[in-house]
């Protein structure tokens, strides 16, 4: 949180977000150090009141941890990063095992929040991009621009793709943020459709490995954690494709292990790190208590 506040204050701005501390030779974005912090503090918070988060106490105070950061970032602006905290904290809120009734009110108050966010928060240009989400051709050469590209690009690919170093669309600049953002729609340009069924399975074997190393965590905080760091990469790779593909509004969300961009590959690098940390102390147990090995006394 004091990371958010910070950069809120006195961040760098880059393309209209001011998201960024500047130390000469490099710059950071503490956004994405941030994830990894409420993923930590939600599985720490969930491990010690596992069997109390009926409760409705246990749902307020852990989305206050989350809300207020998440809101500095929306403010900087950086809209893609505030789903992708949503994200998280929902993950991690349905994984801690919360009450059906408490999800519904947590929906209502979601969508009324992004219903406020429309009316007083979003700023002119985050809305063109939900609206070029409905409608990719109402403003082809303007804010709808970027969404059709790069449909244009990933289509283009075919089933074998164009090569590499041949993807017209991202080598002749038509498609921008080619190696950030959109890095999906040039890879799928150049590699199509098989080499998109590559991405995907690799990203399947991953969070399968990392859910497996969750359900080896020696107690809930370890396993919580894993969940959360299979919902942070899961989030990052559904949202980002979303946007490059057309289903999803533009973002500018980094797809992991893809998108140029020093900060969040070292941040993705941390959160596995601390999970395999954790499997030096990983239980074995027999797989048919597995599922009843959380459950609290009866």
């Amino acid at each position: 949180m004091f990371f958010s506040f910070l950069v809120f204050l006195i961040g760098k701005s880059v393309k209209g977000a001011s998201s960024w501390f500047n130390f000469g030779l490099f710059s950071v974005e503490p956004v994405d150090p941030l994830k990894i912090i409420i993923i930590l503090i939600l599985a720490k918070y969930f491990s010690r009141r596992h069997i109390e988060i009926a409760n409705i106490r246990h749902i307020i105070l852990p989305s206050l941890y989350v809300f207020i950061p998440a809101f500095l970032v929306f403010l900087q602006p950086d809209f893609g990063s505030s789903i992708i905290i949503f994200l998280i904290w929902l993950g991690m809120m349905l994984v801690s095992g919360i009450n059906k009734k408490h999800l519904i009110v947590i929906f209502l108050i979601a969508i009324t929040t992004l219903a406020s966010a429309w009316l007083f928060a979003f700023k002119p240009y985050q809305k063109a991009r939900i609206l070029n989400f409905v409608d990719p051709t109402r403003d082809a050469r303007g804010s709808g621009y970027n969404a059709l590209q790069s449909m244009i690009a990933v289509g283009s690919g075919q089933f074998f793709g164009k090569g590499i170093g041949f993807g017209t669309q991202s080598r002749l600049e038509f498609l921008p943020e080619h190696q950030t953002d959109f890095i999906f729609a040039a890879f799928a340009e150049e590699w199509g459709f098989v080499g998109v069924l590559f991405i995907f399975v690799f990203y399947g074997i991953l969070i399968w490995r990392v859910l497996k190393s969750a359900s080896l965590g020696q107690s809930n905080f370890e396993s919580l954690y894993g969940v959360g760091v299979a919902i942070f990469l899961m989030a990052h790779f559904f949202v980002n494709i979303g946007m490059n593909i057309g289903i999803m509004p533009i973002t500018g969300t980094t797809l992991p292990f893809l998108s140029y961009g020093g900060t969040h590959m070292l941040t993705v690098f941390m959160a596995l790190g601390i999970l395999m940390g954790m499997r030096k102390y990983s239980r074995h147990i027999h797989p048919n208590d597995a599922e009843t090995e959380f459950l609290g006394p009866r």
